[in-house]
């Protein structure tokens, strides 16, 4: 699968490269992406989440009425989750939401993520940014000669860039990660994937294990 390799400004520079049918021409898992994606999220949630229960509330610890002959419900304590301002009943307790995704899954699911994308069309790959200074607007003036300035974007680079990060950190839809950053989540939620160059290499040996 050959891709042509476009310049700062948007513009064909005559090259192309190959990509992988290893990583970005298999029949999609859906499952397994499925799977990567529910995790990362999982392992957003912080999961501090608490509310007291019956033990945890302070009140008197008498038993506020006799068994019987009451007519109605028996109770034994003021703290009960059925009275105002007792515990919570199976309220939320601490935990951590994250869970265990074979290796093998998780590769298969960005390869599976990686070939949607590619089979949409939606995958550029770029010559490789470099900027003296941060600077947003240079970084945005890159975006509007890529037509994805009102786009989701996800710019994968193959070493870390320091002044490029910088640029592009203001934006709320746009993302730089390198290709050991590269996610699953991150490639579905984007609009556009744009490669660098020297990230291809990378990511390939990543995925080809």
């Amino acid at each position: 699968m050959k891709v042509a390799v476009l310049d700062i400004n948007g513009k064909d520079t005559g090259r192309k490269v190959e990509l992988s049918k290893e990583v970005y021409g298999i029949e999609p898992n859906n499952h397994a992406v499925y799977l990567d994606v529910k995790q990362y999220l999982a392992n957003q949630r912080q999961g501090t989440h608490k509310a007291k229960e019956r033990a945890e509330i302070t009140g008197s610890t008498r038993k506020i009425k006799k068994q019987k002959g009451t007519g109605t419900a028996r109770a034994g304590s003021i703290k009960s989750g059925v009275f105002k301002g007792g515990g919570r009943m199976f309220g939320p307790r601490p935990r951590n939401y994250g869970f265990k995704l074979n290796k093998n899954v998780k590769r298969l699911a960005r390869k599976s993520a990686l070939s949607i994308k590619a089979n949409d069309k939606s995958i550029v790959v770029m010559e490789d940014l470099s900027f003296d200074a941060p600077k947003t607007k240079n970084f945005t003036n890159v975006l509007k000669a890529l037509e994805v300035e009102n786009k989701k974007s996800l710019i994968v680079l193959g070493e870390p860039n320091n002044n490029v990060y910088l640029s592009a950190r203001n934006l709320k839809t746009s993302e730089v990660v390198t290709n050991s950053e590269l996610s699953t989540y991150k490639i579905m939620n984007a609009n556009k994937v744009i490669l660098m160059e020297s990230a291809l290499e990378g990511i390939e040996s990543n995925l080809s294990k």
